[in-house]
């Protein structure tokens, strides 16, 4: 396996903070009605997409029953419902939907993590769990390092945790730290790998912001192509597909 690989494994194993391991745990067990058929992944939720990205999506936590239940990030909620179509029409996935880990999605040059891997009650984690659990989004950044040259951060939260984790991966974080915002366009210099990092925030890709259009998809296309074009990868359709190349 190489490291990804292995890093992903190493976190589907994680239990270390007691109340998001209850909790994932007992909705696994007790379900939706109407998903009362699945077998609930109910373990930490790994990031998805090329161990080469050169673009990495950050959100916040898996969805109780989406990622909490199909394994993958942002597949089987409405979040995900969303997010894909986006990715799909800037040229970045394969599909525009997400519905189970084996349904053939595959993502372009692109993958994503969030900054903390279980599900959380009232998908609010606290402080004290993002922190714990930064050590693998730090780990995630290293990795991704040699080739990764774009961020897009969903929301204040997943800011507040990916700004210090990409200081202690390499980067140069200035201070006081950027503020979040819809748009927000920071450059890290430095790096593991001595490239600049390009961080842009976007609103997240919650009910909330979608249902009272904070959030519009036009809005999402918008960060996401800027982002993809710093990446280096071609989000113009079909044709950007084809050059930014496979994997998941």
């Amino acid at each position: 396996m190489d490291g990804l690989s292995e890093l992903d494994e190493r976190i589907t194993g994680c239990r270390a903070c007691p109340r998001l391991v209850d909790w994932r745990e007992e909705v696994a067990r007790t379900k939706r009605a109407a998903f009362a058929d699945w077998t609930y992944w109910g373990r930490p939720v790994p990031g998805f997409g090329p161990h080469d990205a050169s673009l990495l999506i950050i959100g916040l936590a898996p969805a109780a029953h989406g990622a909490n239940r199909t394994g993958r990030m942002f597949t089987g909620d409405r979040s995900g419902e969303f997010l894909y179509p986006a990715l799909y029409d800037v040229g970045l996935a394969s599909r525009p939907t997400a519905v189970s880990a084996d349904d053939g999605l595959t993502l372009y040059g692109t993958r994503i993590t969030s900054p903390v891997h279980c599900a959380p009650p009232e998908n609010k984690p606290t402080t004290g769990e993002r922190d714990t659990c930064r050590s693998w989004l730090v780990s995630e950044l290293k990795l991704l390092a040699p080739t990764l040259r774009s961020v897009v951060v969903l929301g204040g939260f997943g800011w507040q945790a990916a700004l210090p984790a990409f200081a202690a991966a390499g980067w140069q974080v200035p201070k006081p730290r950027p503020a979040f915002g819809h748009g927000a366009h920071v450059v890290l210099p430095g790096g593991p790998e001595g490239e600049e990092l390009d961080v842009f925030g976007c609103y997240h890709v919650s009910q909330r912001n979608t249902f009272t259009g904070r959030l519009t998809p036009a809005m999402l296309r918008q960060v996401l192509s800027a982002a993809a074009f710093e990446a280096g990868l071609y989000p113009d359709g079909p044709a950007g597909r084809a050059e930014a190349g496979g994997g998941s």
